[in-house]
């Protein structure tokens, strides 16, 4: 598919992208991200298939290899990357993409791998997926009752996730995180209530024709049917920021009140910064800190965007202790480095990249860090524990670890992403210094 012009092949791009991230590890969101600025001038329609075709051929990965590997005596690890990753996107829009018409993906496929240099090949893509579009309605997929395997293959989750998920949730719980996995993801906004009220925002925002849909949390705003939010004079404004769901409910229930002083640790990308601020007014202070320049940039922008003045950023490893704040923040905010599981939904690296190992390593940074942090909390001080995982190791088994640290729990809330959930997997406690 090319743009109306021709000066744009949509499956190039897209072939370069999966490429990047297959090969030298790119993070998915990142590649999308700078694909969709560079080729903003495309038709919506036209960026939309990019993001379609580039996030799916990703998020289904396995399933793609599986079916591939039912009709090639080459299998897929074998295969040269770029023709892995030709082959997954093909496979992507017979299954997924119903408006594609099969000779047109055969065909454009053929073309690509001749056009980068893979003409010995193109016999070979041309064979197997047309091969696999004939046979496509008798793809065989592992018996049901293997549940771990057939789910396993049917949404592209390593098997180790799903045995370990199925330790702490029933099988009815894990089918609809794994099926809420792929529904549309919502955006919210928080209201940057120091510039203007919720109601008087909706209403400018409906202006610009952007669909607003009221929450039970009256400060945030469900938000679509908008292009670009930089295009938008709101934004630009700074009369709102975007923060997911789960992290606004969080924010909502963490005790803030105004002037008080708030130490927020592993900050970026800032939402929970900026809700913390403007609880607080300008007669309090959020110290704001991450681990590089880089995580702290974003957050700066935010705030000069916003206007908000009453938050000190700073480059710092939350690992260390800083004496000055020590007994002096009225709340810490300790969202911590966590396996992520939660939000495979958006971050689809995160099932690929994530390992039993690596979540164990992250239970014991975590417990370093909140060892160090509990320290800058006055008597009867409050800390809000969260994450964005639905991992228990590094959740509720913490909240024991903190409490052993000499803290009451004051709310707990394990929230699941799933096919009738709004929200994405995370996890927050709310707990008192003694």
């Amino acid at each position: 598919m090319t743009t109306a012009n021709n000066s744009v092949n949509l499956r190039a791009v897209v072939l370069d992208m999966l490429l990047e991230n297959e090969k030298n590890g790119e993070f998915s969101n990142y590649l999308l991200n700078n694909a969709l600025a560079k080729y903003q001038y495309l038709e919506k329609s036209q960026r939309s298939f990019i993001a379609k075709l580039f996030i799916g051929s990703i998020e289904r990965k396995i399933e793609l290899d599986y079916v591939c590997n039912q009709f090639s005596k080459t299998k897929t690890n074998k295969m040269k990357p770029l023709i892995r990753v030709l082959i997954r996107m093909s496979i992507y829009q017979f299954l997924y993409m119903d408006s594609v018409p099969e000779s047109a993906v055969c065909n454009e496929a053929v073309k690509l791998a001749t056009k980068r240099g893979f003409v010995s090949l193109k016999g070979f893509v041309n064979g197997v997926l047309r091969n696999i579009a004939r046979n496509k309605d008798s793809i065989e997929y592992p018996a049901e009752s293997d549940y771990i395997l057939h789910n396993s293959i049917k949404y592209s989750m390593p098997e180790w996730i799903i045995k370990l998920w199925l330790e702490s949730y029933s099988k009815e719980e894990v089918s609809d995180i794994l099926e809420g996995l792929f529904k549309e993801k919502r955006t919210y906004i928080r209201v940057n209530t120091s510039k203007i009220s919720p109601k008087d925002l909706k209403e400018k925002l409906e202006s610009e024709g952007v669909k607003v849909v009221n929450t039970e949390i009256d400060y945030a705003l469900e938000i679509s049917d908008y292009d670009y939010l930089t295009n938008l004079d709101s934004f630009n404004e700074g009369l709102f920021q975007i923060q997911d769901l789960s992290s606004i409910i969080a924010g909502y229930n963490s005790h803030f009140e105004k002037g008080q002083t708030v130490v927020d640790v592993c900050a970026a990308p800032g939402g929970k910064t900026i809700n913390a601020s403007l609880w607080v007014g300008d007669e309090g202070r959020v110290y704001s800190r991450d681990i590089s320049y880089e995580k702290l940039d974003k957050i700066e922008e935010n705030l000069d965007r916003l206007g908000i003045s009453n938050v000190e950023t700073e480059v710092f490893d939350a690992s260390e202790l800083d004496e000055s704040l020590v007994a002096k923040a009225d709340v810490v905010i300790a969202d911590l480095p966590c396996s992520g599981l939660g939000i495979i939904g958006r971050k689809p690296d995160i099932k690929y990249n994530a390992s039993p190992e690596k979540c164990a390593e992250l239970v014991e940074i975590q417990k370093n860090i909140l060892t160090t942090v509990v320290n800058y909390l006055k008597e009867s001080a409050i800390l809000v524990y969260s994450t964005c995982t639905i991992n228990k190791a590094e959740n509720e088994e913490q909240v024991e670890f903190i409490k052993g640290l000499g803290f009451e729990l004051l709310d707990m809330k394990q929230l699941l992403a799933g096919k009738t959930k709004d929200t994405d997997g995370f996890f927050y406690a709310i707990l008192k210094k003694k």
